[in-house]
């Protein structure tokens, strides 16, 4: 059958993968892509191992499967969640290439090039400044407090986010091809889920500072005839201020002064040995 007559079947008559390529390719790249990180190549090996079942079902000959293999070993790099939606992308415009069509290999070099730093930048925005900031904060509260409950959450939770979340996007990457990154990162949706998921992130993070870091001072005086314990006034202009203040140099020190977690606390000692000699905090 030549490429004329295939460009006239119906869209499922084209399709040369099944879903059960797409699903071991799924799979591979959600269990797999960042357990062979290395220098050279960062996430290469990853996104190889994962389209080889699929390059071995679309080309029968040895040279093209070494060919296919060989340009998906290069350097890549993405977050591995929403990057998904690259490989998806990738096993379709490979699967009309082996169907004839005019999809040259540069050019699926190219689209996996242009597109794994745009869809890092949201992965990364989403996955480890929101997700994992919120999971961790409540499970981390429940933990300190002895609930057993704490860090099963947090590899239930995340598991079921990485699942659901690579799921949609390989298989939005896979149907709408070519475009369906640049689709994503044109809609209003992402962004406005992104703003929302952020504005939660710092109320979780807020929650978490004001029951998590004990700080408070003992400083004390008599005046007109009453004692005034400093906390108490601290507590009535803002509770929590204290631990606000602290979380606001911890931020301080590593955001604008680009300084070390070692630093930040050993920087946090000193400071409490200080005023905690100075009969400052108790």
């Amino acid at each position: 059958m030549n490429t004329e007559n295939k460009a006239t079947l119906p869209e499922q008559e084209k399709r040369l993968l099944n879903r059960k390529d797409l699903l071991k390719t799924w799979w591979r790249w959600i269990c797999w892509a960042q357990r062979c990180y290395n220098y050279e190549r960062l996430m290469g090996l990853g996104f190889c191992q994962a389209i080889s079942a699929v390059v071995e079902k679309l080309f029968s000959s040895k040279e093209d499967r070494a060919e296919t293999l060989s340009r998906h070993m290069r350097f890549y790099n993405t977050e591995n969640n929403w990057g998904a939606m690259i490989l998806g992308a990738t096993c379709a415009l490979e699967e009309e290439r082996a169907m004839g069509h005019d999809v040259a290999p540069d050019m699926i070099d190219s689209m996996k090039n242009a597109l794994m730093g745009p869809l890092a930048g949201i992965g990364d925005s989403v996955t480890q400044s929101i997700v994992k900031v919120i999971l961790l904060g409540i499970s981390i509260n429940l933990a300190t407090e002895g609930n057993v409950i704490g860090p099963i959450l947090y590899i239930v939770g995340f598991t079921a986010y990485a699942l659901i979340v690579s799921y949609f996007s390989f298989f939005s990457g896979y149907q709408m091809g070519r475009g369906a990154v640049m689709k994503l990162l044109a809609s209003d949706t992402t962004k406005n889920v992104t703003d929302a998921l952020k504005i939660v992130s710092m109320i979780v993070i807020g929650a978490l500072a004001a029951g998590n870091i004990k700080v408070n001072t003992i400083v004390s005086g008599t005046f007109g005839g009453s004692e005034v314990v400093l906390q108490d006034v601290l507590n009535s202009i803002l509770p929590c201020l204290m631990p606000l203040a602290v979380l606001a140099l911890v931020i301080y020190l590593l955001k604008k002064k680009q300084k070390s977690s070692v630093f930040v606390l050993l920087t946090l000692f000193v400071i409490g040995f200080v005023l905690t000699f100075v009969n400052f905090l108790g």
